[in-house]
């Protein structure tokens, strides 16, 4: 196996070989241009992202600024979003599903480094003569229609279910069950998502004269 075919599939693997490196020194670049744009140049912005995060649908946006160490280890799906400081190390393959909104300052870490020492810190490899260090990664998958709150961190072989909702500040450890609310460090399922939750279901958000029934058949259009 190469060694990046060791990072997708969950094995040890050496990070500064094969090129990654340098990958990921292209990404950081693209992603500095990406965070200096405008968003009005709606244009240079399309372009950037084609080279760094090229596996996404239509009408992805992302505020920015972003920071990956890959992006083409990220798929989106169509009309996803996320918000300011939105940081993704795709070591693992990162999976995001259609219209998922994602707040201010989420992180999505793939990477497992070793808990010891001995064996996470920096040496010379004498096969490539770099200095290197050992670790493993684990994907993250995140379905349809999911809200990923701000400040929410993602860890490595997470996924989580369509539908669901994470609270703001949680750090999820482990796998969430679709249409499920789920807050915490770590985070855990409280609760299924109903119908008790839709908009037409609590009249009294809505200011006199609104429809929230109307106001909710707009929004599913």
């Amino acid at each position: 196996m190469t060694e990046k075919e060791k990072m997708f599939a969950g094995f040890v693997y050496d990070p500064f070989s094969e090129g990654m490196a340098d990958e990921r020194t292209r990404a950081h670049a693209l992603c500095r241009l990406y965070n200096e744009t405008t968003e009005e140049d709606e244009e240079r912005r399309r372009e950037i992202l084609d080279e760094l995060m090229p596996d996404r649908g239509e009408g992805v946006y992302l505020q920015g600024p972003v920071w990956f160490d890959f992006g083409t280890h990220i798929t989106m799906g169509e009309g996803s979003y996320a918000n300011f400081n939105f940081t993704v190390l795709d070591e693992g393959k990162v999976t995001i599903g259609a219209r998922v909104f994602i707040g201010p300052n989420v992180s999505i870490l793939t990477p497992i480094h070793p808990l010891r020492f001995e064996d996470r810190n920096s040496f010379l490899n004498p096969k490539t003569g770099c200095v290197t260090n050992l670790e493993r990664a684990g994907s993250v998958e995140i379905g349809d229609n999911c809200w990923i709150g701000g400040g929410v961190t993602v860890c490595p072989g997470v996924k989580i279910g369509a539908g669901s909702v994470i609270g703001a500040g949680s750090v999820v450890t482990r796998s969430i069950p679709e249409n499920s609310l789920a807050v915490g460090n770590p985070c855990r399922a409280i609760r299924q998502i109903t119908d008790d939750d839709r908009l037409s279901a609590h009249p009294e958000w809505f200011a006199d004269g609104d429809d929230p029934g109307e106001r909710e058949r707009i929004g599913q259009d």
